[in-house]
């Protein structure tokens, strides 16, 4: 069972009136923040009485199936009835509080379901943008109220979309107030979850004029981060050398000279300074410093400096004799400037020149660190990845091949990755006869490789259709493979 699970509830539209505008664009946009940042995500909209218990009641058995962290979000009617607080079900009749008692799922429930019954420790996290107003205001008598505060066993936070007794916005654009709100501050990297609610608190009181205060009830034990950076998860290596471009450079230093020289971008400079790599003056630098200078021979690689390119395909034979922290350090840097950014963020389109090159490195024992280093630094973006890169599993893609060995489709667990502006009639977009670009089997396949971050030698490629001739495949100019 997933570490951390997530049930997302969005009801707009209810059978017995008191229609909204925007739960259901709430469920739906923090299912996807959620979803992204690693949860397994159970998002239901509009959901009757009897589907959010069958909710609740699979988010208790994941919790107590080896879930470590379990988060409840609700967007829709809540209502507060003789200091009970409940959540109102799309099928929930309300002729009076007896019908909410018994037709609509309460608080105190879902609290009691994701409190371990031992003495584990877990985090639950119960997010509320809920009593948006009364809907049986007509049918009730006595002042209406919002939702009561509660008790919030260890190891749980209750974030309340208002203060006790308010009511919440549904909000003038694609989202409640209280949810755009948590939208703006979710997945800012590296802030405490108790910090992060206090920032979505002064951006709801801002917008609603301090109308609406939003509130938390917590007993959290420990800390929890929805968005930990890279730099912030990764110890081996300081803040300066994932951020590589805060990374001063120091010359009096033989190893940040040649990371100068790698950076001029000026191959007459980067040629010698890579050609001036031995074993000795490799043992001799700092991991920080081979990180980095890892980093900045991968870059003049793929910027076609011969000596980087060559250093890095016999990478294994020129590193040979040093020291295996000191081949460690190199090669992850290497790995790391394939996926990541001068800021330590994830590239939106990775540096894959010598991205098979440098996995055939994987094949090796020795090199297992580095793999597992990179693989830990992708792991948040697992669900985006069709393999994370570093734990060497195979990926079966299925190429389907047309008329005159178009390739009509590129498929990975049945879904089509394939994209291209092509419409039936066989026009692109701007309505111009589509033009295609023949690529011999061995270039497709690299290709192939690189756009999908697999390394050729874990692909499993199966060609089905009507192939003719030499494997010489043509695909449109414009097409894309897309990942998950």
């Amino acid at each position: 069972m997933a570490r951390m699970n997530a049930l997302v509830i969005g009801n707009s539209n209810y059978d017995n009136g008191g229609n909204l505008k925007n739960p259901i664009n709430d469920a739906n946009d923090i299912a996807r923040v959620l979803a992204d940042g690693g949860f397994n995500v159970t998002r239901i909209t509009d959901a009757s009485f009897r589907e959010m218990k069958r909710g609740i009641k699979d988010l208790e058995k994941a919790a107590n199936d080896g879930g470590e962290v379990s988060l409840f979000f609700f967007a829709g009617h809540g209502v507060e009835v003789d200091g009970e607080n409940y959540l109102i079900a799309t099928d929930t009749e309300a002729d009076d509080k007896t019908d909410v008692e018994v037709g609509a799922l309460s608080l105190s429930e879902v609290i009691k379901r994701l409190e371990p019954d031992d003495e584990a420790m877990r985090t639950n996290i119960i997010i509320l943008d809920a009593c948006r107003d009364n809907p049986f205001e007509r049918k009730w008598r006595g002042k209406l109220r919002g939702l009561a505060p509660v008790y919030a066993p260890r190891g749980t936070l209750v974030a309340f979309a208002t203060s006790p007794g308010q009511f919440a916005a549904d909000g003038r654009g694609r989202n409640g107030e209280y949810t755009a709100a948590l939208l703006r501050h979710i997945e800012e990297p590296d802030l405490p979850i108790e910090a992060m609610f206090k920032r979505v608190r002064n951006t709801l009181g801002a917008a609603t004029k301090q109308r609406q205060i939003s509130w938390e009830h917590t007993s959290l034990a420990g800390e929890f981060y929805f968005n930990i950076s890279v730099a912030a998860s990764i110890d081996n290596y300081s803040v300066a050398s994932i951020k590589d471009k805060i990374f001063v450079l120091d010359d009096s230093k033989f190893s940040h000279r040649a990371i100068r020289a790698l950076k001029t971008l000026n191959w007459y400079t980067q040629n010698p300074a890579v050609d001036g790599l031995t074993v000795e003056k490799l043992n001799k630098m700092a991991a920080d410093n081979l990180f980095v200078l890892g980093r900045n021979i991968l870059q003049a690689a793929s910027g076609s400096a011969n000596s980087a390119a060559e250093f890095i395909i016999g990478f294994r034979e020129r590193t040979t004799g040093s020291k295996a922290e000191k081949r460690k350090a190199l090669l992850d840097g290497m790995l790391f400037e394939i996926f990541f950014d001068s800021d330590g963020e994830l590239r939106k389109n990775p540096k894959t020149n010598f991205f098979n090159e440098v996995f055939d490195l994987e094949q090796f024992e020795e090199f297992k660190e580095s793999f597992d280093f990179i693989a830990g630094a992708l792991s948040n973006n697992a669900r985006h990845l069709f393999a994370v890169p570093g734990k060497g599993r195979t990926v079966t893609v299925d190429v389907q091949i047309e008329d005159e060995n178009v390739v009509s489709g590129i498929y990975v667990g049945g879904k089509n990755y394939l994209s291209h502006e092509e419409d039936e009639l066989g026009f692109g977009g701007d309505g111009k006869k589509a033009i295609y670009k023949a690529r011999s089997r061995d270039v497709f396949e690299s290709q192939l490789s690189q756009q999908m971050l697999v390394p050729s030698r874990l692909l499993n490629i199966v060609y089905s259709g009507k192939k003719e001739g030499p494997m010489t495949l043509k695909m449109p100019l414009d097409a894309k493979i897309g990942r998950p």
